[in-house]
């Protein structure tokens, strides 16, 4: 029974390593003609059975045939190859070696997915409530249960770690959860006799096709903000993930079908700049979410805006951290560490800058040696702390920006761009690393690093720290490390930033709350998740209604404003 286990295993290795040059099919061939000259039936139908699953899975994926597989589109309920001649090289940020190609999705690509869209929308938005939930709960568990797989995707594609990249998945997951409460999310209101025989009421409504435009950074989590709470609320949704990195998305629209979601209720188109421009131009996309740096959420949020289209933009942020002299010293520096290395520092919350202030500063030495401790290598590898970056010029641009400061007059008391990963040389590794003496006025201050770079500040009372954050143009979010509540309550109330964390480093709300940005990070009116997305996904009508008891047959026209009396 081993023996035939260990060739069933084989066979489906080699369907799953989708090499389908002639040498492999005859090995494969090879292994059917072994198993029927040699074996019970049984066992010959088993070896077909899962050579035709693997065969399915590799179909629903629908990689190409190719030497590199290619990532396709999701259009129909269909992973669909696309006819483009221009595509993008996926590169193992690890090793730089190809792991697929991404198609830019040619217009009439795109048009088709939004057309798929407008007409799955027309049945999907009276689909009843409880239908849309049931789908959310089948989602989650899903999920739930292909957390490991997603996350050795987003491991492979983008380079965090595995137990990272399983946050990533889990904070979606999250939202995914919240959705399956949309019964009570979605509620209207209700208010009878207004006026004599007169009753109002109003109810949300879905806007129609939707898009999501998402980063690299968190390959199922920024998703998952957007679609599920699209959907849910009615609207179907077009998805253009980073083409860093879209992996994640297209095993989300596996399960997706698997839940049951109609096809064209969520659809899938790849490319860069001009697929971004195809969706901020679209007559019949209605909103548009965004996540991503400050000068492309810029750019989406004028030209969609300018299009007549909602918009939600979540761009750049410089998030600090306030160390008072009173906070608990070594839960301190854990989470400061942890905060600002964690995802190689590329989190939109990452708390990339500390003020120490008063005597906090002689913490700093301590603070290097923790940094010291972190393991640098490639995601995957048990016990890694710090994966690499995402691509050779993101290494670049942060080599770049720690030189800055040290120009600039700032002291390197941990260097991490000479760190050498054996076994991972090509790999875009860039080790923690803590700037200190900086100032406000210098380029690696002012500017969001997005890698493992701390730069640290110094200030002498709660009220510099304070004036420092509020004059930096981001507001993501921010946090205090104290004992004293009556520092912490004097921080909250008078810091203008969207998100704070007392004690806290990275305070990402849950998704019964919102994502609030505000200031230089967030265009827009309504964030994401929570009951401000589901504003951003809907629409209100009210109904005004009358029904009178008394005989109105000699009633004469009124000219007057209606006051409802």
């Amino acid at each position: 029974r081993d023996h035939y286990a260990g060739r069933i295993a084989r066979v489906s290795a080699y369907v799953k390593q989708l090499l389908f040059s002639n040498p492999q099919r005859r090995k494969i061939l090879s292994e059917i003609v072994f198993f029927s000259i040699s074996t019970q039936f049984e066992h010959f139908f088993t070896m077909l059975r899962l050579i035709g699953s693997e065969t399915l899975n590799v179909a629903r994926r629908s990689y190409a045939s190719s030497a590199v597989p290619t990532t396709k589109m999701f259009v129909d309920g269909k992973f669909v190859e696309s006819k483009t001649k221009d595509w993008i090289d996926l590169h193992d940020p690890a090793t730089n070696e190809v792991v697929t190609r991404v198609p830019k999705c040619t217009q009439a690509e795109m048009q088709h997915a939004v057309e798929s869209a407008k007409n799955a929308f027309k049945t999907w938005s009276q689909t009843s409530i409880l239908t849309r939930q049931q789908i959310m709960f089948r989602l989650q568990h899903l999920i739930k249960s292909n957390m490991s797989e997603l996350a050795k995707n987003i491991t492979k594609e983008q380079g965090k770690t595995l137990v990272d990249a399983e946050g990533d998945v889990l904070r979606g997951l999250q939202v995914v959860e919240h959705c399956c409460s949309i019964p009570s999310l979605q509620l209207g209101e209700t208010l009878p006799n207004v006026a004599k025989d007169m009753d109002t009421y109003s109810y949300t409504l879905p806007l129609g096709v939707t898009a999501g435009i998402t980063p690299f950074n968190f390959p199922a989590m920024i998703p998952l903000w957007m679609f599920p709470v699209a959907i849910t609320c009615g609207n179907t949704s077009i998805i253009k993930p980073s083409e860093r990195d879209p992996g994640a998305t297209m095993m989300l629209m596996e399960m997706l079908n698997e839940a049951g979601c109609p096809p064209g209720v969520v659809n899938v188109i790849h490319g860069a700049h001009d697929t971004v421009n195809f969706i901020c131009d679209h007559p019949d996309i209605k909103a548009v979410s965004f996540v991503g740096s400050d000068q492309a959420g810029k750019y989406i949020y004028e030209r969609a805006g300018r299009n007549g289209k909602r918009v939600q933009s979540n761009m750049g942020a410089k998030n600090h951290g306030v160390i008072m002299a009173d906070a608990n010293k070594e839960n301190t520096l854990n989470q400061l560490a942890g905060a600002a290395f964690g995802a190689a520092g590329q989190r939109c919350m990452a708390l990339s800058t500390a003020i120490f202030v008063g005597e906090a500063k002689n913490w700093i030495p301590d603070l290097v040696e923790r940094a010291k401790k972190l393991k640098v290598n490639a995601g995957h590898v048990p016990g890694t702390d710090v994966g690499p970056v995402i691509s050779p010029q993101s290494k670049e641009r942060i080599h770049s920006l720690i030189q800055s400061g040290i120009d600039e007059g700032a002291k390197c008391s941990l260097d991490g761009r000479g760190i050498k990963v054996p076994n991972y040389e090509k790999g875009n590794f860039v080790g923690p690393t803590i700037l200190t003496d900086v100032q406000a006025h210098m380029k690696c201050y002012k500017e969001e690093i997005f890698g493992p770079v701390l730069v640290c500040l110094n200030a002498n009372t709660i009220d510099e720290a304070i004036e420092i954050i509020n004059k930096n143009p981001y507001g993501n979010g921010t946090a205090i490390f104290t004992t004293n509540g009556a520092t912490a309550r004097k921080f909250v109330n008078q810091i203008d930033v969207g998100q704070v964390g007392v004690n806290v480093p990275i305070p990402v709300p849950l998704p019964m709350f919102s994502f609030t940005g505000t200031r230089g990070s967030f265009l827009g009116d309504q964030h994401f998740y929570g009951k401000q997305g589901v504003k951003f996904y809907t629409q209100t009508k009210t109904v005004t209604q009358l029904w009178r008891e008394t005989d109105v047959s000699h009633t004469q026209a009124a000219v007057a404003m209606p006051t409802m009396n």
